[in-house]
């Protein structure tokens, strides 16, 4: 999962005006890498820039793709890209981000609320009113009951996967599995039908990053079909489906009920969008970089493959088209630390010290594109925007230090095990399975459709021992990192999302919680650090890469960047085309 640039609590206390002494702290000017624009490197020319100009309205977007969603019904969507293309375009969240390259991504507007919600007691509760006007697809009106019912059936079991932010600060959720049943949160009143109240069990003065999230935005009861609604959101936003055929086709059509006047972010400048799946990653790049016919209104869903790298920066036609941004995302490899031989330390300590993160690099696309990671956490959450170096292990890796770690766990012959990578991520499999080979690991790569990556690796029962996955925060701040990757509290044995290492450890969990309770934004920051290397050096996971988002675009695209607060990946809400009439649907 996926995210932001960095500008801590206090930033957004501050910008909300909370005039509450138990919500005040400090806040951070560091930024994440490439919001500004990266001159030094040559794959980040276009970071923070908008590519072809002004779009026209009309025609059809047409986007490439090797996979499938991995889920678009609200309760579930939590993935960085599914999260950007539902929310820009088929439902719309109380709050959002601005459609702004750079920095300015990462600041706040209202969406289906007024204002960016009242708080009070203490920021315990938290009040949105809903703008007048709002509507679904068939011109029913959007009502804050919808909103309710939304976060309710994410508590559902049979929805897993999703943002957990409400089951983890609503007051009276523990035990709580959604509304099947008849029963209800009191803890989320809708006291009219454009009034919607949430009570938290402690402060949570960042919620209005979080009321972001597809969580808080509304399904109707009377068109929610449970796990099947996947097929079929209901729009609230400037578009809705036509038609969706799984691992082929889905098509968007505009939503004429959809009022352009109740929204100031979603430009909506395609008459319709086409997303064709089932390609082969080599054929997406390919026909982007030649952008012919009906390419040329084309974008991709996925990232350029890193074999397609040196075809895009030899030419300068076609690196014009590349955008670049900061994914604001870390990469990891994760161990069972439930499952032998795991749970020695030593052991996993070992895997730190054997895994070669200059291969995952060249790997990933070179350092044009990736640099190797040295924490947990990324750098847009740490002083300055920079990791700090916390285990000192060279970025190629000790062999021979690891080799004795696994002598002295009495795995001095070494042993075999398995690693689950998304199949784009496969040369990053064979990097690891060459690194932890050198000192005896024998490693099995299984390969997962990225459609289906993070139900498999959800699987605690079923999944291999090792995982090559990613974690992005959804807002600004440590407590959308740490808690959600290393509390063992959230681990479940399906929809398991984050913690795939499943860490459990009774310290990390009591200095969350005490992180959480802090109201002074400085000393919550500057704690949420401390931590990362805290648990690093109890190695639930060995640190990887940090990617950019590299994506070529067809000739004829328009208003098209890469959004920091999507992982950079690009902004639906503004993307076009330079002529319609050049486009056709194919």
């Amino acid at each position: 999962m996926n995210k932001r640039t960095r500008t801590l609590a206090t930033a957004l206390v501050s910008s909300l005006t909370l005039a509450l002494a138990a919500c005040t702290g400090g806040a951070s000017d560091g930024r994440a890498a490439g919001t500004g624009g990266d001159r030094k490197n040559p794959a980040a020319a276009n970071a923070g820039a908008v590519l072809g100009g002004t779009p026209q309205k009309g025609g059809t977007l047409t986007i490439l793709s090797n996979q499938d969603f991995s889920h678009l019904d609200p309760a579930r969507n939590w993935v960085m890209p599914d999260m950007d293309f539902g929310t820009r375009l088929l439902y719309r969240t109380l709050v959002t981000y601005k459609a702004e390259p750079g920095a300015e991504g990462s600041e706040l507007v209202p969406d289906l609320a007024e204002d960016l919600g009242t708080p009070s007691n203490g920021a315990k509760t938290w009040t949105f009113r809903l703008k007048p006007g709002l509507t679904y697809e068939d011109g029913t009106p959007v009502t804050a009951q919808d909103i309710k019912h939304n976060v309710e059936r994410s508590f559902s079991p049979d929805l897993p996967g999703g943002p957990d932010y409400a089951a983890r600060y609503l007051a009276g959720a523990k035990g709580y599995r959604g509304p099947a049943e008849g029963k209800h949160l009191d803890s989320v009143k809708t006291p009219d039908a454009r009034t919607i109240v949430f009570e938290f069990h402690t402060s949570f003065a960042e919620f209005p990053f979080a009321a972001t999230l597809p969580t808080f935005s509304p399904v109707p009861k009377a068109r929610d079909k449970g796990p099947q609604y996947d097929n079929r959101p209901f729009s609230s936003g400037p578009y809705k489906i036509e038609s969706y055929a799984r691992d082929k086709r889905l098509v968007l059509v505009r939503n004429t009920h959809w009022d352009p006047q109740t929204d100031s972010v979603r430009k909506a400048y395609p008459d319709r969008i086409v997303v064709t799946m089932g390609l082969k990653a080599n054929q997406v790049d390919d026909r982007l970089i030649a952008s012919s016919g009906a390419d040329a209104s084309a974008i991709p869903w996925a990232a350029l493959r890193p074999e397609s790298t040196s075809k895009v920066l030899t030419k300068p036609e076609v690196k014009a088209r590349l955008l670049a941004e900061s994914s604001t995302c870390n990469e990891m490899l994760q161990m069972h630390t439930g499952r032998a031989p795991f749970t020695d330390l030593k052991v996993r300590q070992a895997v730190q010290y054997a895994l070669d993160r200059e291969a995952i690099v060249t790997a990933a696309g070179g350092p044009a594109l990736t640099e190797a990671s040295t924490a947990a956490m990324p750098g847009a959450l740490f002083a300055g925007g920079k990791q700090p170096d916390t285990l000192k292990i060279p970025v190629a890796g000790d062999p021979e230090k690891a080799k004795q770690l696994l002598k002295e766990a009495g795995k001095a012959g070494g042993f075999s095990t398995s690693v689950t990578v998304s199949s784009g991520d496969k040369a990053i499999g064979e990097a690891i399975q060459q690194s932890l080979g050198r000192v005896g690991i024998e490693v099995t790569i299984e390969t997962v459709d990225p459609s289906a990556f993070y139900d498999t690796i959800g699987d605690t029962r079923n999944r291999t021992d090792l995982v090559y996955t990613g974690w992005c925060p959804d807002f600004p701040s440590g407590s959308t990192f740490l808690p959600f990757v290393f509390d063992g509290r959230s681990i479940k044995e399906k929809g398991n999302s984050g913690n795939h290492s499943l860490f459990r450890d009774d310290a990390t969990q009591k200095r969350i919680d005490e992180i959480s309770a802090m109201t002074d934004g400085d000393a919550a920051n500057k704690a949420w650090q401390e931590l990362d290397g805290r648990i690093l050096a109890q190695a639930p996971v060995a640190p990887g890469a940090v990617k950019r988002r590299p994506l070529v675009l067809g000739t004829n695209i328009a208003g098209a960047f890469g959004h920091t607060s999507w992982g950079g990946q690009i902004d639906y809400a503004t993307v076009g085309l330079k002529d319609p009439s050049k486009s056709t649907d194919r």
